[in-house]
């Protein structure tokens, strides 16, 4: 008689740093397992020449191995690649930000467009601080640019769009993000005393994308991860990670980092949420605790309309029956209305919104 076996699933290597390819290590992980995936991939500069300040000094420019391909073809042979490796890993709702320069960007949004991706948004991060054009022939590059997209169109992608308005002082976050490059004491040295990575990202650009589109327990893969910030801000924010790096030496550096992070306590990571996203409240269950009466007359904001409450939670008013909202709708003779902030009920002689009430039976609730 023949055992059956039964492969067992790859287990997902939770905060932990995966070493070599990216695409063998992405193609090794479970299907649908990320929540995000933060990619910054090599840029392909096609850097020709020393560059110098005017100084004569040489500037540590982005020329190492792994940023050179040799030709146009074989990058986008091998964003092709990683890319597919990429939406393999995505939950259904999962999301992917990559960030590039005018040398890749647009190679970038086009081969996510051409995988089924659904682009979102792209995002300028505006350098407060960027490294000036020492020669004097172009504009100074002070610019990156974000895409941000969901696997597929129409998926429920996170966006925590309260949480980004009350870090923008209660403006709505706009697409291009003023943030200061890499600098000072948070960039990493080697044991030279050098850069160790030429184009590390500052913290506070992580840490606007992560608190903008994953929430806490999430797990955020970072397929290029270098000296490891997508690492740092995840642990920092009370996601989980996956790094890759096929370096060595910048393994090293961010296993160092990783274990010096320590992440923020629970109270400290919950962020504004929308009221959509707070318990749905029927307006019948005021009704039914007896917070409002059957028979008890509700009046319009403004003064104009009363209706008034019947048993089964909707309103009568005139000559209209219906819900809180249709009523209000009807009266106003407004394609809709927002019940809960439209009406009133009268509580030692004065108008109060209903809303309160609903506010009240959510603080229980929670």
């Amino acid at each position: 008689m023949t055992k059956n076996t039964r492969k067992e699933a790859p287990v997902l290597p939770l905060n932990t740093i995966m070493s070599g390819d990216c695409i063998e290590a992405m193609n090794s992980l479970p299907e649908g397992s990320v929540d995000l995936i933060f990619a910054d991939p090599p840029y392909n500069l096609q850097l020709r020449g020393d560059l110098h300040r005017p100084d004569n000094s040489k500037v540590d420019a982005v020329d190492d191995s792994w940023d050179q391909f040799d030709s146009f073809k074989v990058y986008d042979d091998f964003t092709r690649e990683w890319l597919a490796a990429a939406r393999r890993l995505l939950k259904p709702n999962g999301a992917i930000w990559v960030i590039g320069s005018y040398h890749n960007v647009f190679r970038l949004g086009a081969e996510l467009q051409n995988q089924g991706y659904w682009l979102l948004n792209d995002v300028v991060w505006r350098k407060s601080n960027p490294m000036p054009n020492f020669r004097g022939k172009r504009f100074t590059n002070a610019h990156e640019t974000l895409i941000w997209a969901s696997k597929n169109e129409g998926a429920k992608y996170t966006f925590n769009y309260e949480a980004l308005k009350a870090l923008n002082e209660g403006i709505q976050m706009r697409s291009d993000w003023v943030l200061p490059i890499c600098n000072g004491g948070e960039r990493l040295k080697n044991e030279d005393g050098d850069k160790a990575h030429p184009t590390q990202k500052p913290q506070s650009l992580l840490h606007r994308l992560l608190i903008a589109t994953t929430n806490p327990g999430d797990v955020v893969l970072d397929p290029f991860f270098g000296t490891g910030t997508t690492g740092a801000v995840a642990k920092m924010l009370g996601r989980d990670y996956i790094g890759i790096e096929r370096e060595e030496k910048y393994r090293k550096v961010a296993e160092k980092r990783l274990k010096s992070i320590r992440k923020f306590d629970s109270e400290a990571l919950k962020v504004s949420t929308s009221k959509r996203a707070e318990p749905r409240v029927p307006f019948g269950q005021l009704v039914e605790r007896g917070m409002l009466r059957p028979g008890e007359e509700l009046s319009s904001l403004n003064g104009r309309h009363k209706a008034k409450v019947r048993a089964d939670g909707t309103l009568v008013g005139n000559d209209v029956k219906g819900s809180i909202h249709q009523v209000g709708a009807h009266l106003e003779g407004a394609p809709s209305c927002n019940g809960w902030t439209y009406w009133t009920y009268k509580r030692d002689g004065q108008n109060v919104p209903i809303d309160l009430l609903r506010q009240q039976i959510r603080a229980e609730m929670n």
